[in-house]
């Protein structure tokens, strides 16, 4: 009879567990994520849809500002998956070397700015739980991540750049080098 008992009381304690959890992020984490959405709206709809366009017609001009700036930007300001739409603004050429780096922004920028991708932050805060368990802060994890993941992105962009230009050029497929 114990083993049943026992048995029901550690499956009743995993929904306590996740109970807790949940407060806790009810009253921390979703919080936040709703304010730095209403800002991320907010500063948009003050800077004006059509200047954002605009920006984004620009950074297709340097593969600096199309595979590092732009999705870092659209990832912060858009989130995901809005993000990967700034890519429409850019050539057709430079597409999916926008989508591999905007996609992976939308990852490894979720620690310092939980915003941008609210079902990736599940999967850092795991990361991070043991470093709360010592006693340290995550916000150091948050910026190696940040800052490793914006080299990173670059170049799984750039390095996409490469490898659809060695396709096209196998395929013998041509494509305008103008905006869409």
């Amino acid at each position: 009879m114990n083993i049943i008992v026992n048995a029901a009381e550690g499956f009743m304690g995993l929904f306590d567990a996740g109970a807790l959890t949940f407060v806790n992020w009810v009253s921390t984490i979703v919080p936040k994520v709703l304010l730095l959405l209403v800002f991320m709206n907010a500063l948009i709809a003050l800077i004006g849809q059509e200047r954002i366009n605009k920006f984004a017609k620009i950074c297709s001009g340097n593969v600096i500002m199309a595979y590092g700036v732009l999705p870092f930007l659209s990832a912060f300001m858009l989130g995901n998956p809005m993000a990967l739409s700034m890519g429409k603004f850019l050539p057709e050429r430079m597409k999916p070397s926008y989508y591999a780096s905007s996609t992976y922004h939308c990852h490894t920028n979720s620690g310092m700015f939980p915003h941008i991708n609210v079902g990736e932050i599940f999967i850092y805060l795991g990361i991070a739980d043991g470093i709360t368990t010592l006693g340290l802060s995550t916000t150091p994890l948050a910026i190696r991540y940040l800052l490793v993941g914006l080299v990173m992105n670059f170049f799984a962009g750039w390095i996409t750049d490469f490898t659809t230009t060695f396709v096209m050029k196998q395929q013998k497929i041509e494509l305008k080098n103008t905006l869409s």
